[in-house]
């Protein structure tokens, strides 16, 4: 979707490189991705890490979805308890496929799809990641109690 140039807008989220904008002209909340960033006035900040080792490219993988949020919730999507899986394939070209297993707070997210790729293609940020693959799964469903104890304190939550 395209926002009219000097529409009103209020940034209600900054985290993990992207933006959550309310625009209340059109009743809403819109993601702004880090390349888009200039828009708003904003630097987008791109960097590409290196692995050394297939351990190394593991932590860069949880590294990486540690930058991802749902718009509305100023908690990573690991942290989160979303991430179920993630598994790294090393392929006969020397690189690596990436394939996540992740969830939703809710099934019926209208973000969900944009959180999703915003996962894959931060992945797809990491040198010698030729593919990544993130599919949103609903069993077992997601509950609160799957969110990391300092997320819990982070978001008030005993």
């Amino acid at each position: 979707m395209t926002l009219e140039k000097g529409i009103k807008v209020f940034i209600t989220q900054s985290l993990g490189g992207t933006y959550t904008l309310q625009v209340p002209a059109y009743n809403g909340l819109y993601r702004i991705a880090r390349k888009d960033a200039d828009a708003i006035g904003k630097t987008p900040a791109e960097a590409a890490a290196t692995a050394t080792s297939s351990d190394d490219l593991e932590s860069m993988v949880w590294d990486q979805l540690k930058t991802c949020y749902d718009p509305e919730i100023p908690v990573n999507i690991v942290d989160l308890g979303l991430v179920y899986g993630m598994e790294v394939t090393p392929q006969a070209n020397g690189t690596s496929k990436v394939d996540v297993k992740m969830t939703l707070t809710a099934q019926g997210c209208g973000m969900g799809a944009s959180i999703a790729f915003d996962a894959k293609d931060k992945l797809m940020r990491i040198a010698g990641v030729s593919e990544a693959n993130v599919d949103l799964v609903w069993d077992p469903p997601w509950n609160p109690q799957m969110i990391a104890p300092e997320a819990r304190e982070k978001l008030g939550i005993d």
